[in-house]
């Protein structure tokens, strides 16, 4: 199998950087971000949210007798790295995720939220709420593009099927994505996603370890292993509330977004040390500058490796790797940039620290680090430990 991007591909990746770059440069983001120091949070651009519908974003894999592109999942997690690269603000997973079932998503002129993992972004802004947030109370984020709302303890998603889960005592890797420090969330999951399997007549999804086909077709979806990717069935739920699925391809989303980030940090520290000079020479040239830059690029390669190998698959333990990975690259990431710029990645006016409270941020989504470990740790063989 060649997992090589397409021409396709690679164009769809260029146009979506191509968009982002004009739409939402660092003019704009800057601009967004004074808006959301305000005690509001943040304030979503509704022309840009239609935009980004006319171009097709949210209705990437949405099939195209439904009026989508009809493409695949490789397809949504290059699109979703490129917003990760620019750090655009709004419920991208959700509304992506409702397109089809909930009207005006699709085409950008609905914003879609949902609960996740105890917490919801942009509350406030969003038309539809996919989730229950009775009692939702505004929570500080650090970061001024992702206003939140936690949910109280008691109203928090529990794991499905019975299963046992760790509540979360930590705020992920690299530190708490609030700036009060809550506690920690419960981790909602069980068998949820889609699995895949390699029986007569080519790849099937079903929706879950042993569970049924999924509905797309008689005996499961018949799905593609050409070069186009896997294309994951559209599994969509009510409005009310997203399907099981959605939480596993929500981590494998976030993936792509921190995947996008961390590479975008890898580029500045980079060009910062080729171009900043201290004793009479790039600082570049230093060893110690040279390990932090060579660290960043090996852990945005292996975590880009991996997202798009589970973009392909779509199994729960490679998104989980993947997650994990992509976590890693994106959090490590924008601190090793912080201490290539010195002083002045610190300051206000660098992007840097926002890329790292961000990164803070989408680790607490869906299949964050403990979800994952353990799904890692559930696929070992009997007896490892």
């Amino acid at each position: 199998m060649d997992f090589r991007l397409t021409d396709d591909q690679r164009a769809l990746r260029q146009g979506v950087r191509e968009l982002l770059e004009g739409r939402f440069g660092r003019a704009a983001l800057r601009a967004a971000v004074d808006r959301g120091e305000g005690e509001r949070g943040g304030v979503l651009d509704r022309e840009l949210w239609r935009e980004l519908g006319a171009a097709g974003f949210f209705a990437l894999r949405l099939p195209e007798a439904d009026g989508g592109v009809g493409q695949g999942l490789p397809e949504a997690v290059l699109a979703f790295e490129e917003a990760g690269r620019v750090l655009l603000p709004g419920p991208l997973i959700a509304t992506h995720l409702a397109a089809g079932a909930v009207a005006g998503a699709a085409t950008g002129e609905v914003v879609v939220t949902s609960v996740d993992e105890g917490l919801v972004e942009w509350l406030d802004e969003a038309d539809v709420v996919r989730g229950d947030t009775t009692g939702a109370e505004p929570l500080a984020s650090v970061d001024p593009l992702t206003p939140l709302h936690r949910l109280p303890a008691s109203a928090a998603p529990r794991p499905a099927s019975g299963a046992l889960r760790r509540p979360r005592t930590t705020g992920g890797p690299g530190g708490p994505p609030m700036s009060d420090g809550p506690g920690g969330f419960p981790v909602s999951d069980g068998p949820g996603g889609f699995r895949v399997s390699d029986g007569p007549g080519g790849f099937r999804v079903s929706d879950g370890p042993g569970g049924p086909p999924a509905p797309d077709g008689p005996g499961g979806s018949s799905v593609s292993d050409g070069s186009g990717g896997l294309p994951v069935p559209d599994a969509l739920g009510s409005p009310a509330s997203p399907p099981a699925g959605d939480a596993l391809l929500t981590s494998l989303l976030t993936a792509a977004e921190q995947l996008g980030s961390a590479a975008r940090t890898c580029e500045a520290a980079v060009q910062h040390a080729r171009t900043r000079e201290q004793f009479g020479q790039p600082i570049g040239a230093f060893q110690a500058v040279q390990h932090l830059c060579a660290g960043m690029l090996v852990r945005v390669e292996m975590a880009r490796a991996a997202v798009y190998a589970a973009s392909v698959t779509a199994d729960p333990v490679d998104i989980a790797a993947a997650r994990l990975l992509a976590d890693e690259a994106a959090v490590r990431g924008a601190r090793d940039c912080l201490q290539v710029h010195g002083g002045m990645g610190f300051t206000w006016e660098s992007d840097i620290h926002l890329h790292l409270k961000r990164a803070w941020i989408r680790t607490h989504r869906a299949g964050g680090t403990t979800r994952s470990e353990e799904e890692l740790a559930d696929d070992l063989p009997a007896g490892t430990a």
